[in-house]
């Protein structure tokens, strides 16, 4: 008799466990496919939206080669490849709801393109933080050429060189047999070797390429908030100098959408370094990590609010269309009056 209530309890044990994971995996496959659905619907915008702002900028290169505008162009190219490159193969996942192909050199290449553009972009916009005192309270030295090489574009240079060799080194050639990958998990699980068997080097990879340029990013803004306030009471009169002020609040916008969507993410990485490893962990990696595309997809938006040639010249360009079949229409008019 006990053996058989034994049999009757591990029985309704194994229904229920299975139960539990069949439910677990429809939740997952609805998450899937919400996020699927949510990040397509962002993109196709951002994408034309990108294409509206490249062309502006070609078609007005004095516009373009303004040093705050150039700066924000190479921020906009890497976005714009985020785009195009990173992020239909997170919506190639989450369609699938698996990684395809389930193969140790896609999920290399794939963390590879991924951690760099993370990186790249992050890097770019506390580079861009800093310029921006220099182009707001000292922007005559912009016009002398070595200085300009050397604080604005070799910066900018190495924002684009390093992240690249960075991890060019720590995933691509560090040694790994390449079964340490999740295929059911996006981005593999992030589980590239160097993370996982050396915690010294992926604390310090979090830190320095994650968590720096963002300390560095909220400083350099809180501090150039202040200055513009101090300089505005040292003048005793409101501030008159437009282009100045303009780059000061792109500068704001654009860091602070960078720190909406990195800030959880980091925090939550802060509290696990501590002492703390299953902190939120679940969360982090089904939401947290996911918010880090807001930037991709809301950037475009973003710096089309703070260009007002931009958002003119869009609304002309619209408006166009309109303008030339109401001259049609006005001329059919008047022929047919007369006829």
């Amino acid at each position: 008799m006990i053996y058989y209530i034994h049999l009757i309890h591990h029985s309704l044990l194994v229904n229920n466990n299975m139960d539990d994971i069949e439910t677990f995996v429809d939740t997952k496959l609805v998450l899937h496919r919400t996020k699927f659905s949510i990040l397509l619907v962002l993109q196709i915008p951002a994408f034309i939206l990108s294409l509206f702002i490249f062309y502006f900028f070609i078609k007005n290169p004095t516009i373009r080669q303004a040093p705050h505008n150039r700066a924000l162009l190479i921020l906009l190219i890497v976005n714009f490849m985020q785009l195009t490159i990173t992020l239909p193969l997170n919506l190639r996942f989450y369609s699938h709801g698996y990684v395809e192909p389930a193969t140790h050199m896609y999920c290399t290449w794939w963390t590879f393109i991924e951690f760099t553009f993370y990186v790249t972009s992050e890097y770019l916009m506390a580079t861009i933080s800093i310029q921006r005192h220099m182009l707001v309270f000292n922007g005559h030295v912009m016009n002398i050429r070595w200085i300009r090489i050397t604080l604005h574009h070799i910066p900018l240079l190495f924002c684009l060189v390093y992240p690249m060799i960075f991890y060019l080194f720590a995933i691509i050639f560090y040694p790994c047999d390449g079964t340490q990958w999740d295929y059911t998990s996006n981005l593999c699980g992030f589980a590239d070797c160097y993370l996982i068997s050396n915690k010294v080097f992926g604390t310090l990879d979090w830190s320095i390429n994650n968590g720096l340029p963002m300390v560095v990013n909220a400083l350099a803004n809180i501090l150039l908030v202040v200055r513009v306030i101090q300089q505005k009471r040292r003048q005793n009169r409101p501030v008159t100098w437009k282009q100045q002020r303009r780059m000061t609040i792109q500068l704001f916008y654009i860091s602070s959408l960078y720190l909406a969507a990195w800030s959880p993410c980091l925090i939550v990485g802060v509290v696990q370094i501590l002492g703390y490893p299953t902190f939120l962990a679940e969360i982090q990696t089904a939401y947290f990590l996911d918010m880090i595309y807001i930037v991709c997809l809301f950037l475009p938006w973003v710096c089309i609010g703070l260009l007002p040639e931009l958002l003119k010249w869009i609304k002309t360009l619209l408006h166009c269309p309109q303008r030339h079949n109401a001259v049609g229409a006005t001329i059919a008019g008047t022929a047919i009056a007369t006829l």
